[in-house]
């Protein structure tokens, strides 16, 4: 039940990141739950809480001890399980490096557009049986973005709202040639992981946003090679710290957004699915119900 009497349906938080987001102060009734999914166990249990009246999940990307490399998560896996247990509203937060002179180390970067460069990975959650095509002209909810700038705007946090995410397979970093290409595409940060993140999130449906952190600069920058590892530790630190504070912002704002129910991103496969009814494999629409039963 809303604050002004009407019934709303519930909304719920879901965060993506690296150990230790969690670790909120004020959070209560936590527990970790383990989740199958029809696309096999995520990365790792997922971190469930209250804060206030906001429900909020956590999902360690790689794994508590950071296990998983980056082309092997299982990305499917781990929105569908999110999607299992209610999330509506799905915060992504990753380490990057940074692209520009303008982006330091430290900066957070509300992403808005992304450039996949990965060839090894499982993009979708549809494919022979039922095929469905959804919009990525617009990879990133613009109303949970509007709601992340606010909770950055009312801090001490370095930010700034848009840029492109360049996505690479890994794990390997880029070469200087590499890297000097990507900044002639005009990318702002590169990373990982977003990748296909971002376009399984639009199929189940859930609002989508990035937060990308950066920790560095990538090899195009002269001083890169003076870049030490106890320096990007600090940094990744110091970012976590003020990842954590964003999370407890942004919780009580989504529970309390009367917008949510009704946002485009809740709508996506309205008009994607293009398999004619009678040519549904129903094995595989068996399984898609866990994602996509609205349209099922």
């Amino acid at each position: 039940m809303a604050t002004d009497g009407t019934s709303r349906p519930p909304q719920r938080l879901g965060v993506i990141g690296g150990s230790g987001l969690y670790d909120l102060a004020g959070l209560t009734d936590t527990r970790w739950v383990s989740v199958d999914t029809p696309w096999g166990p995520p990365s790792d249990e997922i971190f469930l809480g209250r804060l206030g009246d906001a429900e909020l999940a956590f999902l360690p990307r790689h794994g508590r001890g950071h296990r998983i490399p980056p082309t092997e998560v299982n990305y499917r896996a781990n929105i569908a399980a999110l999607k299992s247990l209610g999330v509506t509203d799905l915060l992504s937060l990753s380490a990057v490096g940074g692209m520009r002179a303008d982006l330091p180390p430290g900066t957070f970067v509300v992403v808005d557009q992304f450039i996949d460069r990965t060839t090894q990975r499982a993009k979708s959650f549809f494919g022979t049986g039922m095929v469905a095509h959804v919009s990525m002209a617009h990879p990133v909810c613009s109303r949970l973005g509007d709601h992340v700038a606010r909770s950055l705007g009312g801090g001490d946090t370095p930010w700034v709202r848009g840029g492109t995410y360049l996505a690479i397979e890994g794990p390997q970093f880029s070469t200087q040639a590499e890297s000097a290409l990507y900044r002639s595409w005009n990318c702002s940060v590169i990373g990982m992981t977003n990748v296909p993140e971002a376009q399984l999130a639009r199929e189940a449906e859930i609002c989508y946003c990035s937060v990308s952190m950066v920790t560095d600069f990538d090899c195009w920058h002269p001083n890169h090679d003076a870049v030490t590892v106890d320096a990007v530790i600090a940094v990744l630190l110091g970012n976590a710290e003020r990842a954590r504070g964003l999370v407890a912002s942004l919780a009580g704002t989504i529970t309390a957004d009367a917008q949510g129910a009704a946002c485009g991103c809740r709508q996506a496969l309205g008009q994607a699915l293009i398999t004619a009814p009678s040519a549904r494999d129903p094995a595989f629409v068996e399984r898609l119900k866990f994602i996509a039963a609205r349209v099922l």
